[in-house]
């Protein structure tokens, strides 16, 4: 985070190191195993790791998994592969399971404080009772159990007396606080449910809100960092460390959330279009996870670059998604090699070439770093260029192939269309050209201009590849927000806003140095854009390409 330095946090961070009221920095990035990782959550690992770097501090990873029912080790294993893919590393690796004993005993403590009571309302009788925002709530009748009833009763749901649902523990509060989350909120419930990493120890679990507090004060986090929708909560989280009497006082600090254009956001709406099949598994490339950035292609460095760029502020705007495609952009035109691909091949015969000649021409690698040095392309009588780098009728200002017209083949020669060969059905399936031996590229010749210059690929030596072009998973992503606010109706829900069209799989050609390419490699496709080797079901005689980016940008940095 070191070059925004005149965010918020970092002044409270420094402000609290110069005048003592902390003497080290701790942080914590903490997600819940119910699913993968998303760029937001890049957001708040950059944020937890950096400001903890900058200060010399540390960081740990931790899971929060107090609910079961909806937590699995998959979840595990990917969100520590993710934070390890975006270059940072933990202090120590915690898991709020491993204080489940001490959060038991410090909600026995509030019993005993007469500051926690059993209750045996309903889910609903419950938020019934809690009342709005213009009207208080109202007492549980069961709050004005004993301690020592309460204290009967909490040992009870821990031995497995009472199903699901049948009795929780809540705080006592104040029922007519302004803050509904301080009108008795719910500490733990009762659910008979194996749990990833205490097994059936368990059979009852602590609420988000009590759990997450602790959890911080117990690993001596100093600077608990979380997205304004726990702004609300801060009270809470203040009063379960003070009333729990923990030894370590951390400060939790609020900001924005990172959203972006036509992007979901939501980890139940991403589970959903994983469950129901909308897209292939968690790493689809149309998906904003993480996982599924790196399938498309983006690098650590892009994705880090990208969040620091966006800030940290208290707001929480919508970032144009060309934003991020800038920063990788920008971290592979150095990098990548440059190649040609012909994605929709149509076949040229060049009339006036030898049949059995075969020239290896010079092009850069990349022309923007002349140290990746040459390769050799071979050129012979039969191509494959673009079906769109040919019309037929032409409108003006083509300067493309059409019948007459000339063109510079990138790397090689100028080529005239002279016969156009259709099938049956009067669809264009071949090209009669011929070629100007005197215009070889990089022979120097200056005898006349074309306007156009287009790519192709030797027909004899082409290896087959798949290429997989994307486009936003959402139609209108600012009507699927609005429908979002409002309460999904079965007529209307987020799924009728997928873009049923967000992937095109096409079958084409690639220049045959192409023939030992490894997952993840990167490379820019004259005119296409860039491109990363699928590592799911790329193969050696075939391998899969994800464009990661186009060419074009119309996003400029301030």
């Amino acid at each position: 985070m070191e070059h925004n330095s005149s965010n918020f946090i970092r002044t409270i961070i420094k402000e609290d190191l110069e005048s003592g009221k902390r003497d080290h920095v701790m942080t914590r990035f903490p997600p819940e195993p119910n699913g993968y990782l998303h760029i937001g959550h890049a957001k708040s690992i950059v944020i937890n790791f950096g400001l903890a770097d900058d200060f010399n501090g540390k960081t740990n990873l931790r899971f929060d998994d107090t609910n079961p029912l909806k937590e699995d080790q998959e979840y595990v294993d990917a969100i520590k592969e993710d934070v390890k893919w975006l270059g940072y590393e933990w202090e120590d690796l915690r898991f709020a399971s491993d204080y489940f004993e001490e959060m038991y005993n410090r909600a026995i403590l509030l019993i005993k404080k007469g500051k926690a009571y059993i209750d045996d309302l309903t889910a609903d009788e419950i938020r019934e009772y809690r009342g709005t925002l213009k009207e208080p709530g109202k007492e549980s009748p069961y709050r004005g159990r004993t301690i020592e009833e309460n204290l009967d009763l909490f040992e009870r749901m821990r031995n497995g007396e009472f199903e699901n649902g049948q009795k929780v523990l809540r705080a006592k509060i104040d029922m007519a606080s302004p803050n509904i989350n301080l009108r008795d909120p719910v500490l733990y419930r009762v659910a008979h449910a194996a749990h990833h990493n205490t097994g059936d120890k368990w059979c009852i679990y602590p609420m988000y809100a009590f759990a997450h507090p602790l959890e911080d004060a117990i690993e001596g986090i100093t600077h608990s960092l979380c997205t304004t929708e726990f702004e609300d909560q801060r009270p809470l989280y203040n009063w379960v460390v003070e009333e729990c009497e923990m030894e370590h006082k951390p400060q939790q600090i609020e900001f924005g959330r990172l959203n972006i254009s036509n992007t979901v956001m939501s980890k139940r709406k991403l589970k959903q279009l994983v469950d129901e099949e909308f897209v292939d598994g968690w790493d689809d490339p149309r998906l904003p996870t993480i996982s599924g950035l790196r399938r498309k292609g983006y690098t650590p460095g892009a994705i880090r670059e990208f969040v620091k760029e966006t800030g940290v502020s208290k707001g929480s705007g919508v970032v144009d998604e060309a934003m991020l495609e800038h920063f990788v952009r920008e971290d592979l035109k150095l990098t990548a090699p440059r190649t040609m691909g012909v994605l929709k091949p149509l076949k040229i015969v060049i009339t006036n070439y030898p049949e059995d000649q075969v020239e290896w021409l010079d092009a850069e690698i990349n022309p923007e770093n002349p140290e990746m040095g040459m390769r050799k392309i071979p050129f012979s009588r039969e191509i494959y260029v673009e079906q769109d780098d040919f019309m037929e009728n032409p409108p003006k200002k083509y300067f493309r192939l059409f019948p007459g017209n000339e063109v510079r083949l990138k790397h090689a020669y100028f080529i005239k269309c002279e016969e156009v060969i259709k099938d049956e059905n009067g669809e264009v399936v071949e090209l009669r050209c011929t070629y100007d031996p005197e215009t070889k590229s990089g022979s120097g010749f200056t005898g006349r201009k074309v306007k156009g210059t287009i790519h192709w690929v030797d027909a004899k030596h082409a290896l087959p590849a798949e290429f997989r072009l994307y486009e936003p998973l959402i139609l209108n992503a600012e009507e699927e927000a609005e429908a979002d606010t409002a309460e999904e109706t079965e007529e209307k829900t987020f799924l009728d806003y997928v873009n049923k069209n967000s992937l095109e799989v096409v079958q084409g050609f690639i220049e045959p140095n192409m023939d030992d390419v490894k997952p993840h490699d990167k490379f820019q496709f004259f005119r296409h854009g860039y491109f990363n080797v699928d590592p799911n079901h790329s193969t050696k005689e075939k391998p899969v390409f994800n464009r990661i980016v186009s060419l074009k940008s119309s996003f400029k940095l301030k």
